[in-house]
């Protein structure tokens, strides 16, 4: 499972001109999976995004977590973060996992992180357009094999 967290002061989503996702003062996540990923990997990434210390505190150092500061998140599935170019210029997509059973790991992933962040997403293979102002900018990538 790979993530991809940006500290964000606001982002949304939208599909067909439509806001369907949107948060204010927290993260973005651009998250997808692969073969072998399960709910105990689920489980490993939200607690280490809950857990990331990356929100400032009061003297500007990177010393809280989204919880600390009661932010909340924007998820978006995004399958091309398993997107591997080493062998010519077209991506190689074959290591994201496919789309039934990575939309049910979503929809896990989302719901057990809706239980400790106010939690809003996309929609699952949609087409999205995705805006967001990064703070910082704060971006970083977490990965976890099963």
């Amino acid at each position: 499972m790979r993530v991809v967290v940006q500290r964000v002061k606001k982002s949304s989503v939208k599909i067909n001109g439509k806001i369907v996702g949107k948060s204010d003062y927290g993260y973005m996540l651009l998250v997808s999976f692969t073969e072998g990923d399960n709910e105990k990997v689920i489980d490993y990434m939200v607690n280490k995004i809950c857990n990331l210390r990356i929100m400032d505190d009061d003297n500007g150092v990177m010393n809280k977590s989204i919880l600390d500061i009661k932010g909340n998140i924007l998820s978006i599935s995004q399958f091309t973060l398993y997107g591997d170019a080493k062998k010519g210029n077209r991506p190689s997509y074959i290591k994201a996992l496919n789309g039934e059973k990575a939309s049910k790991l979503y929809d896990m992933f989302n719901e057990k992180l809706g239980k400790l962040v106010p939690t809003e997403t996309g929609i699952f293979g949609s087409e999205m357009e995705v805006e967001l102002i990064n703070d910082g900018p704060i971006t970083i990538i977490l990965e976890k094999e099963a």
